[in-house]
């Protein structure tokens, strides 16, 4: 009569446990022909690429605590996703080398190069604080905004030291270093919208744009301490969103920039083009020009996609 008492008394705790929170998985398996390069880094020879992905998602339930969780496995290797636990107003999440206010810059190779671990966030009351830090290192970022009503507030401190950001393939990434607080505002008034931000650096790096919105049309009119001023133009209708940009510069040495891209989706089928006159000389997605495709049947997808390097991909993904 113990051991069944003891028995029940488990089986009704564990299903306690499985109650207390919810989990569920997705992934994809894919197979990839040709071969596309990223920004500086181009393209080897094409060939068939297999890959297979499966996302383990875990939350709590009850009480007042929140934590999530994820397991990400696929062909190269197995590592957890990011981590979050929250409690009212606060959140503290842990993702290594992946949360972005602590990025390296200038590597221009089309790659995520955030090396931040760890935030504290906390939002009540239009006011928000985010404390970001990389353990590896002192670097951290402290951002703070506030909202009410048709004004946002932002400011920025950046304190990164000069040194290594983050160990990735095949060496390891250095950084100049910084220390930078950027303040910035944003209005909202009818169809405009007007924004400014500017640091304290020596060079006073700064930017304003005031942005229209008629119907289904919006244009933007923007300039930077760059000497650089830009017109830019959007517009979406149904299953049609066109956007085209040109950039302005005085500064010698320096050319102008035109930037287009077009998207329509018809059913099942989605064709995108997009060109950055600023691109010339890249590789992959950040091509000066790329041109893509798409055709979705149920769980799986057909892509296509090609850029003004003669790199192309054909890709077919069932997705669970």
């Amino acid at each position: 009569m113990k051991k069944v008492l003891l028995t029940t008394t488990a089986m009704a705790f564990a299903a306690s446990m499985a109650s207390a929170g919810d989990m569920s998985m997705s992934g994809s398996v894919k197979l990839t022909y040709g071969a596309f390069g990223t920004g500086t880094v181009k393209a080897g020879a094409d060939d068939f690429t297999p890959e297979a992905d499966l996302d383990v998602a875990a939350t709590s339930a009850g009480g007042n605590i929140t934590m999530t969780g994820t397991l990400e496995i696929d062909e190269g290797a197995t590592a957890p996703g990011p981590i979050s636990i929250s409690t009212g107003a606060l959140t503290f999440t842990y993702d290594n080398n992946d949360i972005g206010a602590l990025a390296l810059a200038g590597k221009a190779d089309g790659e995520d190069d955030n090396y931040g671990d760890y935030s504290v966030a906390f939002a009540a009351g239009g006011i928000g604080v985010t404390y970001v830090k990389d353990q590896d290192s002192s670097d951290n970022s402290m951002g703070v905004t506030y909202t009410s009503g048709a004004l946002s507030l932002s400011m920025t401190a950046l304190d990164e030291s000069t040194g290594a950001g983050k160990t990735g393939n095949p060496t390891t990434i250095t950084k100049a270093g910084v220390k930078k607080t950027t303040i910035g505002a944003t209005y909202v008034t009818g169809p405009y919208t007007i924004a400014i931000s500017g640091d304290d650096q020596a060079t006073q790096n700064w930017d304003a744009s005031v942005a229209m919105k008629n119907g289904d049309t919006t244009i933007t009119v923007a300039a930077d301490e760059t000497e650089m001023m830009s017109v830019g133009i959007g517009y979406t209708n149904g299953s049609l969103t066109v956007s085209a940009r040109q950039e302005f510069n005085n500064k010698a040495g320096t050319d102008d920039e035109t930037e287009v891209s077009l998207s329509y989706t018809d059913g099942a089928l989605t064709f995108g083009a997009a060109m950055d006159s600023g691109q010339k000389g890249s590789f992959g997605d950040e091509a000066e020009l790329v041109i893509n495709a798409a055709y979705v049947d149920g769980d799986v997808t057909v892509a296509a996609k090609g850029n003004d390097q003669d790199e192309m991909e054909v890709s077919v993904t069932f997705a669970f």
